[in-house]
């Protein structure tokens, strides 16, 4: 609502700016005010044909059609220099307002024809080689710019146009951790489509360009959480389908402990008293309470493969993923942990690299030379298993943890193991459930946090926005994401649903690929230009 009001109001400050900048050119005030006419006038001056004003209603083409519009208006009147394009640019209303009281601001034609047919004349006085005709066109270019005006608004042109590429159309992401081998590798760099599941329009606006949630260096936030704008999503090309990778920003994500290794919820750090080993910097933060709370379109970018949509029930049973009770094909390069013995003195090092085993950091867990734990797709651990009859391969048996996993929650969800899970249902917009004490743990978040809702439970009641309740109807779709590499992924078996506001893009390809998601370490050529929805 915010971004409507925002602009509804912007749009009247424009139609007066408007209302008193007609005048200067003959032309009847009132029709400043007249939604529809006051463009049409506005074309007419710059010398656009009257149905250009139409581009205004296409988005995102919109912005580019209004900024050229208001810069052909300020140069109408011969306001050429850069704080002249640039207040136009930023606020038009105000600029257009200032215009209208400048005395020495007379209108002097048609800028677009104008600076066309300049330009035209310039070129065809080059062509010729009539050095005089270029001098005498130059001395008196109302357009020419100095050196440093050619480069600031070069600079300012190419971030602003990556950063609108990046904010609406297509955004590059470097794939971190081992969570979705071996379909996606560590360093592999995706291009990411946004129009895909639908553009979802900025959110938190004054930001830092081309950077995501930090500063590089600064060790900050690259963002002002305030002001900010509501969630909208324009009309998108096609939905998220069951057994894609999409990308998404992490759902828990909205208050976080940062580290130099990765981000930790509050509730990880409450739970799970491990990662202070892994992790020693993480102490300090949790004593100093150093945490940060993050909006929707700030929290850190996942990558996982959806693989059940709203309404679906999944269950997990011996590693074997079902939904509604039927099992489902599992991606090609599905991966699992193996306990291994027999490796370091029976297969050679270079059949190793030939196939690619133990060969990356995210590879393995235990010593790259004599690897103890690997995480190993079936092809792989054949190759293993025949090379010699001394090598030993066990899959592992992931322990029962309720704590742990989502809902976290012991007591009515008791026998649950990555490997056994479920079974569990995903909310879908519009489908109304029965809450109570035993099941609340599922929906609590989603019900609190995702759909903004005052939840407490009262004694033996659950109380919502104030009023006793029994049931919920959900506001929005969610999603279930799983990496390929089933042992060595935290998804929405640790966290739980994926909002679909909370849903980015759907990758496209792999652009460019480096061993360790370091450069040094080598470039994996064969992996450029590869599909990122490969199974």
């Amino acid at each position: 609502m915010s971004i409507l009001i925002f602009l509804l109001i912007s749009y009247v400050l424009l139609s007066v700016s408007l209302f008193f900048l007609f005048p200067k050119v003959g032309i009847d005030s009132t029709k400043g005010l007249i939604p529809g006419v006051n463009f049409i006038e506005w074309a007419k001056l710059i010398g656009r044909p009257t149905w250009w004003p139409l581009l205004l209603l296409v988005p995102i083409v919109n912005i580019f059609i209004f900024a050229g519009m208001a810069v052909d208006l300020m140069r109408s009147f011969a306001k050429y220099k850069f704080v002249h394009t640039a207040s136009a640019v930023i606020y038009a209303p105000a600029a257009f307002y200032w215009l209208s009281k400048q005395k020495d601001a007379t209108y002097i034609g048609e800028n677009y024809l104008q600076e066309k047919a300049f330009n035209k004349e310039l070129l065809e006085a080059q062509k010729a080689g009539d050095k005089r005709a270029v001098d005498r066109l130059m001395k008196k270019n109302p357009y020419k710019k100095s050196i440093i005006r050619e480069w600031t608004e070069s600079i300012v042109f190419a971030v602003f146009a990556a950063a609108f590429i990046r904010m609406f159309l297509i955004e590059a992401f470097v794939i971190p951790t081992p969570s979705m081998e071996g379909s996606l590798m560590v360093g592999d760099f995706l291009f990411v489509s946004k129009p895909s599941y639908g553009i979802r329009t900025p959110m938190t606006y004054v930001m830092a360009p081309l950077v995501h949630n930090r500063l590089p260096f600064f060790n900050t936030e690259s963002y002002l959480k305030k002001p900010s704008l509501d969630y909208h999503r324009l009309p998108a090309l096609e939905t998220v389908k069951r057994g894609s990778p999409f990308v998404f920003n992490w759902p828990v994500g909205d208050t976080v402990y940062i580290t130099k290794r990765r981000s930790y919820t509050i509730g990880q750090t409450q739970r799970d008293k491990g990662i202070f080993g892994y992790d020693r910097e993480l102490i300090n933060k949790v004593k100093k309470e150093d945490y940060v709370v993050r909006p929707i379109d700030k929290k850190d970018h996942y990558i996982k493969r959806c693989v059940a949509i709203a309404g679906d029930t999944l269950q997990i049973k011996n590693r074997q993923l079902y939904i509604d009770g039927v099992a489902v094909e599992n991606p090609k390069h599905l991966q699992y942990r193996y306990d291994v013995s027999g490796i370091g003195n029976n297969i050679n090092k270079k059949k190793l690299e030939e196939w690619d085993i133990a060969q990356t950091e995210a590879s393995y867990a235990g010593r790259p030379n004599d690897p103890s734990i690997l995480f190993l797709n079936e092809e792989k651990a054949d190759k293993l298993r025949s090379a010699s009859d001394k090598v030993q391969l066990n899959i592992y048996k992931a322990p029962v943890e309720p704590l742990s996993l989502f809902p976290h929650d012991p007591k009515n969800y008791p026998n649950w193991s990555v490997d056994n899970y479920g079974p569990i249902w995903i909310p879908k917009a519009g489908v109304t459930v029965d809450i109570n004490l035993q099941n609340l743990s599922l929906y609590r978040r989603i019900i609190s946090v995702y759909e903004g809702n005052d939840l407490e439970v009262k004694g033996n009641q659950i109380i919502i926005n104030g009023k006793p309740a029994t049931s919920y109807t959900f506001e929005q779709d969610y999603y279930w994401a799983m990496g390929d590499n089933r042992h060595n992924s935290e998804d929405s078996r640790a966290w739980g649903f994926v909002p679909f506001d909370h849903v980015v893009g759907k990758p496209f390809f792999i652009w460019f690929s480096t061993k360790n998601a370091r450069i040094f370490d080598g470039i994996r050529f064969n992996r450029m230009f590869k599909s990122a929805n490969a199974d």
